[in-house]
């Protein structure tokens, strides 16, 4: 069986098959939902029903409450319908004139800035060009149809490898196999295969808007590839970068950082640390990433917020931004991080 469903704002309409979720099906008929984690974790994708029954699938409550489902709230990614829908929801415009392949690609080179984060370059075929806007990320198809996803860290306008930058998860399927935790490690020449580009985390160019950029670890590497590709575009806004680590070592490409303030004008440059040891000699910002950009900025309402890491900041910023701060909704983008310890968390909610 299968059922219609209605975007309120524009009209479009398209059907979602028995076996797929909302924004499964939207995506397959190049209606452009935006989405992160595509695993009901960061709530990216979170939406309306004004008519209609779903069902709301495996998820988590920070990304959906259940005073949200009551109010009529759903999160595409894993929401199936249970009757025809009108739904409230931000199309994606940009993204869809990309197309999403499966390419194999070798490693160029394994870099590691600090001892718990990998810099990979991934070199294309000779004829390959592979299209995608800056923020987006691949997944890595893996043994037993598993996948493991990424954000690129370099700008689409640079020539040369793919760059991905991969913190060490214990444990972690991908992750161990990158840090040489199993046998055989990741080498160099290795051959791998990805599908991509994926994702609706990309800067929004029709804005004038200044913006803050607030990073949690890797999610510093989406982050890059927009500023990289701002410089490249001459697009020129009020930038405030912050970026948040446990200890200064989090902050693997802080050098990075302080080269932008000077290269780029109106780039603000704020590093924040939460759990510094006395032998780190921390003399800079300290708390969560979040609540720093709120100290600065108790109104948000002239901004754009992009906001890239680990689903319980993401989650934070967003709420906090806008109950506290007046961010309009629809000028907060995120993308959350979710580990394979995630996705077991929404298993059992």
């Amino acid at each position: 069986m299968s059922y219609q469903v209605t975007l309120k704002t524009s009209g479009k309409q398209f059907t979602v098959n028995s076996d797929e979720t909302v924004l499964e099906a939207a995506l397959r008929q190049d209606i452009n939902l935006p989405y992160g984690c595509k695993n009901g974790a960061c709530g990216s994708c979170k939406g309306k029903v004004l008519e209609g029954q779903v069902s709301h699938g495996q998820h988590s409550e920070n990304a959906l409450s259940k005073a949200d489902e009551t109010a009529g709230g759903i999160l595409f990614c894993c929401s199936h319908p249970q009757s025809d829908l009108l739904i409230e929801a931000r199309e994606v415009q940009g993204a869809g004139d990309i197309a999403i392949r499966k390419i194999p690609c070798r490693v160029n080179t394994i870099i590691k800035p600090s001892n718990d984060v990998a810099i990979l370059k991934l070199q294309l075929p000779a004829a390959e060009r592979f299209q995608f806007l800056a923020g987006q990320y691949l997944e890595f198809l893996l043994k037993d149809g598993q996948r493991r996803a990424y954000s690129i860290a370099n700008a689409p306008a640079q020539d040369g490898p793919l760059e991905l930058h991969i913190r060490h998860l214990p444990g972690g399927l991908f992750t161990d196999f990158v840090f040489g935790a199993v046998s055989p490690a990741l080498k160099e020449k290795d051959i791998l295969r990805f599908e991509g580009p994926l994702g609706s985390f990309f800067l929004r160019e029709d804005s004038k808007k200044p913006i803050i950029f607030v990073a949690a670890g890797t999610g510093f590497a989406p982050i890059k590839s927009i500023i990289e590709q701002m410089q490249a575009k001459k697009i020129e806004r009020p930038i405030h970068l912050y970026w948040g680590g446990r200890r200064p070592s989090d902050l693997y490409l802080d050098a990075l950082c302080k080269t932008w303030e000077q290269e780029i004008s109106n780039f603000k440059y704020i590093p924040v640390i939460s759990d510094g040891l006395p032998e780190d000699a921390w003399q800079g910002r300290t708390g969560f990433v979040h609540q720093a950009v709120m100290e600065d900025h108790p109104s948000l309402q002239s901004f754009q917020v992009y906001a890239c890491g680990a689903p319980v900041m993401v989650n934070a910023a967003r709420n906090d931004f806008s109950s506290k701060c007046h961010l309009p909704e629809e000028e907060f983008f995120a993308d959350s991080f979710t580990s394979a310890a995630d996705l077991v968390a929404n298993s059992a909610s």
